[in-house]
C-alpha cells in the first residue's frame, strides 16, 4: 500500500509542471514568454511585470526662448475656444510687446483663472465686465470698436504664445500677478496693489497692500 501511495505522489510531482503551463497556447500570454520566464530564473513578480504594457514616456518639456525668431520656428498653434480667447486677448492687448511681455500678459490671465476672485476660464476672465463702455477688465472688449485681426503674422505669433502658456511651457514671470497696465497710464487702482515686476511696457501687480518700499 505504501509503495502505491509513493508511486502516486511521484507521478503527481512529475506531471504538475505540465499542468501548470497547460494553457501555453492561450492568447493572453505567448508560449515563448511563458517558457522563457522559468529558464531565466526570474521571480514570478518580475515575470508578471515584464508582461505588463510599458508606460508611455512623458513628452519632453519645451524650453522657451523669449525671442521672435524662436517663436517663429514653432509649429502653427491650434486649440479650442479657450485658446482662441487667450490668443485674441494677446493680439489686442500685447501684440506690440516683446515675446516675453506677451507671455507675461498671458500669465496674468491664467493667474486669474486660478484665482477664486475671477471666472475660472480664459474666456470668462477676458469677457468679464459690467456691459458698459470702458467698464470691463480688458479694454478691447468694451471700447465700442469692431475687433478685426488685420496683422496675420502678429496673430500667428500670439497664438503660439497662447498655446505654450496654456500648456505650462514657460517659466513664471510675474510672481503671481493678476493685474497689469502700460507705462503710459497711471490708474488709481495700482496704488492699492503690490507691483511685482516690469516687463516691456507693462507693469504687473498682485493683490495685497503696498508697503513704503514698493
Amino acid at each position: 500500500m505504501k509503495r502505491f501511495v509513493l508511486t502516486v505522489l511521484l507521478s503527481a510531482a512529475v506531471t504538475l509542471p505540465e499542468f501548470a503551463f497547460a494553457d501555453r497556447g492561450s492568447e493572453a500570454v505567448g508560449a515563448a514568454e511563458q517558457a522563457e520566464a522559468p529558464r531565466k530564473g526570474k521571480s514570478f513578480r518580475n515575470y508578471l511585470r515584464a508582461l505588463l504594457p510599458k508606460p508611455e514616456e512623458e513628452a519632453p518639456v519645451t524650453a522657451v526662448d523669449f525671442s521672435r525668431s524662436w517663436i517663429d520656428q514653432q509649429p502653427r498653434a491650434e486649440g479650442g475656444e479657450q485658446w482662441q480667447c487667450l490668443a485674441e486677448a494677446l493680439y489686442f492687448e500685447a501684440r506690440g510687446e516683446t515675446i516675453k511681455g506677451q507671455f507675461a500678459v498671458a500669465e496674468v490671465i491664467l493667474n486669474r483663472v486660478q484665482s477664486e476672485r475671477f471666472p475660472n476660464t480664459p474666456c470668462g476672465v477676458i469677457r468679464q465686465g459690467t456691459g458698459r463702455k470702458y467698464q470691463c477688465q480688458f479694454t478691447y472688449t468694451c471700447d465700442g470698436r469692431k475687433e478685426v485681426i488685420a496683422e496675420k503674422q502678429a496673430y500667428e505669433r500670439v497664438a503660439k504664445v497662447a498655446r505654450l502658456a496654456m500648456d505650462g511651457a514657460a517659466e513664471s514671470l510675474t510672481d503671481g500677478a493678476t493685474y497689469y497696465h502700460t507705462t503710459a497710464v497711471r490708474p488709481s487702482w495700482a496704488r492699492r496693489f503690490t507691483q511685482t515686476t516690469k516687463i516691456g511696457v507693462h507693469l504687473f501687480y498682485r493683490q495685497g497692500q503696498r508697503t513704503a518700499s514698493n
